[in-house]
């Protein structure tokens, strides 16, 4: 996915409610068709606020809805955003009434790839097929001395299907608002027959939420906090088990819960989803962006708005 699928809708806000502490989750109506993979965002204008708020895609349904916006099929789709208040641009968003109409940016960024039953995950969908923008786009400080193991890596993951089948489950582990791209993403991957664990994380029992929908999508789901008031105590890393007991790790959440989920996660390949603050969201500033190892074993740099926000755990090089 590229910039080149963003486009500005207007979407009608159908309800929003407080689901933890400060935690809102908004249903809006509209021309959903530019969001395609679990993994994207959004950036949501607020009217008095000049910068967009970019906020994970927690959910997409297309349907038809009465008195709403119609997408280009006819049907107007439910876009459910996940969000917290934490500055006067998200408390005007939670101020926000049914019926408003609220401008969005839609189709931005790069999302979590999908297997078919059975099979391991192709992170060349999501990460390797944009190397030649990320080239372009990053400035090439030499060739690094882990050249060989990108490579290798690269080869490894362009393998033909055959030698990627496996029947272990799959891992999703969110932090706070980490989580809620992820439960799109549990539910393309149970529809498509996967075994889902799921671990969720958050700092205290108050700030819980969507641990019941997990577990309706069939996930085996764990939940730490931080303080021990609910679930198991500690941060996410405390729940996830042996990486030889799964076949792929997804995540998504704040970068030292990444580092701790990739490090935890060993030898298992997978892809983290980064949340960065984006001063445009489309690839314009170069403000998001973070160091990688590109294919031909040069280190650089990969816009998370654009080749991001989901990047192949193997290439990420943490500062």
């Amino acid at each position: 996915m590229s910039s080149a699928t963003m486009r500005q809708e207007n979407f009608t806000l159908l309800s929003q409610k407080e689901i933890a502490a400060s935690v809102y989750e908004m249903k809006l109506a509209g021309d959903c068709s530019a969001i395609t993979q679990p993994g994207q965002f959004v950036n949501i204008c607020v009217p008095g606020f000049f910068l967009h708020r970019p906020i994970s895609v927690a959910n997409v349904e297309r349907c038809g809805i009465d008195n709403a916006p119609a997408a280009g099929n006819g049907q107007a789709d439910i876009l459910t955003l996940i969000y917290k208040v934490v500055g006067q641009g998200t408390a005007a968003l939670a101020a926000m009434q049914p019926g408003e109409i609220i401008e969005l940016l839609v189709g931005l960024g790069n999302g979590y790839s999908l297997p078919e039953s059975g099979a391991l995950p192709e992170p060349s969908a999501v990460c390797a097929a944009n190397s030649s923008s990320a080239a372009g786009a990053s400035r090439e400080l030499g060739a690094s001395r882990d050249a060989r193991s990108l490579k290798d890596s690269y080869a490894l993951h362009a393998s033909d299907s055959s030698n990627r089948s496996d029947s272990r489950p799959l891992l999703l582990v969110g932090g706070g608002v980490g989580v809620p791209p992820l439960y799109w993403l549990a539910q393309k991957l149970r529809e498509r027959g996967h075994s889902v664990k799921v671990i969720l994380g958050f700092n205290s029992a108050v700030d819980v939420f969507y641990e019941q929908e997990f577990s309706e999508l069939g996930c085996s789901v764990t939940v730490t906090t931080a303080d021990g008031s609910y679930g198991l105590p500690g941060f996410v890393t405390a729940a996830m088990p042996d990486p030889s007991t799964y076949a792929y790790v997804y995540s998504c959440g704040p970068i030292p819960m990444l580092r701790a989920v990739a490090e935890a996660s060993g030898d298992t390949p997978g892809e983290l989803s980064f949340e960065e603050r984006m001063g445009c969201g489309f690839g314009a500033c170069m403000g998001c962006s973070h160091t990688v190892l590109l294919p031909d074993g040069s280190r650089g740099y990969k816009r998370i708005c654009v080749e991001g926000p989901v990047l192949r755990k193997e290439e990420i090089l943490w500062k």
